[in-house]
């Protein structure tokens, strides 16, 4: 499966060279055969996780593993967002991302042991909950966006680059809403399906999972009925959706990084 994941690097690379080659959008808006590179790339990106899920006849979600399957998904919704919104900027802070995540994930990856195969109910909370994550990820990353735009704008510095790789501002906050409002709908039925499926949250060390999960879900859901009962924006929207993306981080990646990584042990 390694060949799957040297191609989708190489197709990343390749898409990010064009796009930071041809600068800050001119006439064109939008590097279409970059886009379709960076497309490929997360097809064979997520091919390379479907291969290895087979191979290992279980789904193994390692801490970069899971980073690597999150980082495919946010290539491939936000090529099909740049696509539909006629810009590429995403293209150039996400493949990168996304070729460096695989590359981590190839060289870190070991075979998931014996008995650790889920069963699908659970399966299929896990592959909610990742692309969840993805969209609220993206998300974080609009707010990111438009909170240095809205800087950029109060400062007056019309002519900086990013102004011109940007869509305007209040597109830009119609994407990040309308990312939280679908990562919402998927973090809200994988939290279900987990509450519903699994047994013992003590015995499988996902107490504080749940919490900061359930707690992402809260500042996020509070947000949509904010945004929709007294038009909260700017700020202080940006606020809450970092604030929520950090503690849906804390609640898997985090975790999963002190167990894993520190007292190598399985998340």
């Amino acid at each position: 499966m390694k060949w799957l994941a040297i191609a989708a690097i190489l197709l990343y690379f390749a898409a990010s060279w064009r796009l930071l080659r041809s600068g800050p959008n001119g006439a064109a808006p939008v590097d279409r055969p970059a886009l379709l590179l960076g497309l490929n790339g997360g097809v064979l990106h997520i091919a390379f996780h479907i291969g290895t899920a087979m191979q290992a006849n279980a789904l193994a979600l390692h801490f970069f593993l899971a980073l690597s399957l999150v980082s495919a998904a946010m290539a491939l919704v936000g090529t099909a967002v740049s696509f539909a919104r006629h810009f590429d900027a995403l293209g150039r802070v996400l493949y990168p991302f996304a070729a460096v995540l695989l590359a981590a994930a190839v060289l870190s990856y070991r075979a998931p042991p014996a008995g650790e195969a889920l069963s699908w109910p659970l399966k299929v909370h896990a592959l909610l909950a990742l692309l969840a994550y993805a969209t609220l990820a993206l998300a974080a990353l609009f707010a990111c966006a438009l909170w240095f735009q809205e800087r950029l704008l109060r400062a007056r510095a019309l002519q900086h680059p990013l102004l011109r790789l940007l869509p305007p501002l209040v597109e830009l906050e119609s994407l990040m809403f309308r990312s939280i409002e679908a990562g919402f709908v998927l973090l809200t039925v994988a939290l279900t399906i987990g509450a519903v499926f699994v047994e013992n949250l003590f015995a499988q060390h996902l107490v504080h999972k749940t919490v900061l999960s359930v707690l992402s879900w809260s500042v996020f859901g509070a947000l949509l009925i904010g945004r929709m009962r007294y038009g909260w924006r700017g700020r202080r929207a940006v606020t809450l959706t970092l604030l929520a993306m950090g503690l849906l981080l804390l609640a898997f990646f985090g975790s999963k990084f002190v167990l894993e990584l520190v007292l190598n042990r399985n998340g």
